[in-house]
């Protein structure tokens, strides 16, 4: 069920790291919004493996994977960008 939460929360994520982040991505609302589902995963491994305590649910998990998805959305602005 958590994977399933973090999927669905991914959704918003990614549209939150899109109103954040302004601007054209090569691949568009589809890609951030995947970008949201990963940073999501991403953000909260990433509170895990450094001990920040998130707890199960409010606000804490919601910010990490917000800081995920901008964090990969950045990478795969340098990489796509380096590209085109």
């Amino acid at each position: 069920m958590g994977i399933i939460i973090t999927i669905v929360i991914g959704l918003i994520i990614g549209v939150v790291a899109k109103l954040i982040m302004p601007g054209r991505d090569p691949g568009g609302i589809i890609v951030t919004i995947l970008l949201g589902i990963a940073g999501s995963f991403i953000g909260t491994w990433l509170a895990d493996i450094t001990g920040v305590g998130l707890g199960d649910s409010g606000w804490g998990p919601f910010i990490a994977g917000v800081i995920g998805a901008i964090i990969l959305l950045l990478i795969y602005r340098m990489v796509v960008g380096r590209r085109g």
